[in-house]
């Protein structure tokens, strides 16, 4: 371990745990928490800014229910290639993100995104579109 964290090949900084498939040139920031245990695949040059959180469990059932429901559930995400994901947003269990999809800074993931959307807020929303130059046109979008 180095300095708490579990050693990994992206970031002495980020929390990796499980055995998430993360594809090449992908880049992880510091801060983050990337949870594979449920079943994780992050694409091909996709960029996790410093403070993301990638959930693929979540024990919220079990703790309102006084622990009667035991479980812990787990869903597997997936993430496209190409998608960036900003500063301190969170990606809940059992999303898949297409490719090339832009998540905002802060925004909380919690239904599938489009490939080439562009998401912001909590609940994240789309605003917008990932054009083929790389531009984003907000508004309308297909």
């Amino acid at each position: 371990m180095t300095d708490g964290f579990p050693p990994n090949d992206y970031n002495a900084h980020a929390w990796i745990s499980g055995d998430p498939e993360i594809g090449e040139g992908t880049w992880i920031g510091a801060f983050t928490i990337v949870d594979g245990s449920g079943g994780l695949k992050i694409g091909r040059g996709c960029d996790v800014s410093s403070g993301v959180h990638i959930y693929t469990h979540s024990s919220m059932r079990r703790c309102v229910t006084g622990r009667e429901y035991s479980t812990v559930d787990r869903a597997p995400v997936t993430i496209g290639d190409n998608v960036f994901l900003g500063a301190n947003a969170v990606v809940l269990m059992g999303v898949t993100i297409g490719d090339r999809a832009v998540i905002g800074a802060g925004a909380v993931v919690a239904k599938d995104v489009p490939a080439g959307a562009v998401v912001t807020g909590v609940p994240a929303k789309r605003v917008g579109t990932v054009l083929p130059d790389g531009s984003i046109k907000y508004g309308e979008h297909e």
